[in-house]
Order: C-alpha cells, then sequence, then structure tokens
C-alpha cells in the first residue's frame, strides 16, 4: 500500500507540477505572441494620431484617417528608387499611385504627368487631405507628385530622403510647385 501510495503520490504531484508549468508558460506565450500579433497587424490609432499630429502640427482630434497615417508610418523612410514599387526602393509617383490604391482603393498609375491629366485642378486655398501635389522641378514638364496631408505639409518620395513628410511653404517646393489636382470622382 506504501508504494501504491507513493507512487500514486508521486503521480499526482508530476502531474499537477506539469500542469502548471505547461499553464503559465502557455499563457504568457500566448499572451506575448498577441501582443506582438496585435502590435503588427492593428495600428495603435492613438499613438498614430499622437505622432502625426505633433509632425503636421495639428489637433490630434484632425488626424482621422487612421489608415492613410499609418501607411505613411509604414512607408516613411524608405529610400528613393527610379521606378522602384516596393520599400527596398520606391519613386514619387508610385509612392503616390500604391498610397491610393491601398488606402483609397483607387487605381492611379503612370508618371506624375500623364497622373495630373486624371485630375481636376484644386486651388491650393482648397486643398483637403489627400488630393495631389505637382512640380516642375526638371524644366517644363511635370516631374514630381505628392499627397498633401494638412497644414500645408505633404508626403512624398525624394531622392535624398526617400519617404518623408515636407512642408510646402518651404522654398524649395514654393519655387518648384506647379497645381494641386483631385482624382475625378
Amino acid at each position: 500500500m506504501k508504494y501504491l501510495f507513493g507512487k500514486t503520490f508521486s503521480c499526482a504531484c508530476l502531474s499537477i507540477s506539469l500542469f502548471i508549468l505547461v499553464s503559465t508558460s502557455s499563457c504568457r506565450s500566448h499572451k506575448e505572441f498577441s501582443k506582438t500579433e496585435t502590435d503588427n497587424k492593428i495600428p495603435n490609432s492613438r499613438s498614430v494620431q499622437e505622432k502625426y499630429s505633433q509632425i503636421l502640427n495639428v489637433d490630434k482630434a484632425k488626424i482621422e484617417n487612421i489608415k492613410l497615417y499609418s501607411f505613411i508610418d509604414d512607408w516613411y523612410g524608405v529610400p528613393y528608387k527610379y521606378g522602384g514599387k516596393t520599400k527596398s526602393g520606391i519613386d514619387c509617383s508610385n509612392f503616390s499611385t500604391t498610397l491610393y490604391n491601398t488606402v483609397y482603393n483607387k487605381t492611379l498609375s503612370g508618371t506624375s504627368s500623364s497622373i495630373f491629366e486624371k485630375c481636376d485642378v484644386v486651388s491650393k486655398k482648397n486643398l483637403e487631405e489627400g488630393d495631389l501635389l505637382f512640380f516642375k522641378i526638371d524644366g517644363d514638364n511635370i516631374s514630381h507628385i505628392g499627397v498633401y496631408l494638412q497644414n500645408n505639409k505633404f508626403v512624398h518620395s525624394t531622392t535624398k530622403k526617400g519617404v518623408m513628410i515636407d512642408d510646402l511653404e518651404v522654398d524649395y517646393y514654393k519655387k518648384y510647385f506647379y497645381k494641386a489636382g483631385r482624382i475625378s470622382k
């Protein structure tokens, strides 16, 4: 009986110990996995709002299009590559069309000048988030495109710093700004 009780007791202790070990380690791993999965798939809208309200110098409540700002956050700093379409390198027109396709579900393609032809011209004073900005940097032809955000700020892919946000009031962009456009509905 003593042998049987000892063996039963030892099996019970072993079972309980294994159960506790598996339960606690599996919960901890599950929580860490869930947190990582959540961080990668669902943007933290509060942190996106805080970050871009500071960058754009606007009230946090004005950062409403979380999909747009999460997209920008995901691509920010991607280097410029002429003809590039991926996160290893992207040019200005491909960045703008990728943004439009992803954020607004509108299919755009082509060069900055061919995209301009699909737009209704908008005055600078009537710019809205998502409007396209066109620049003539290389002579008389449209050679650069960006997407307007708010408060004179726009996102684009630059040859020197890749995807970034700039201000339309910077002398360089004031000098080369051509027109703004809105994709016809």
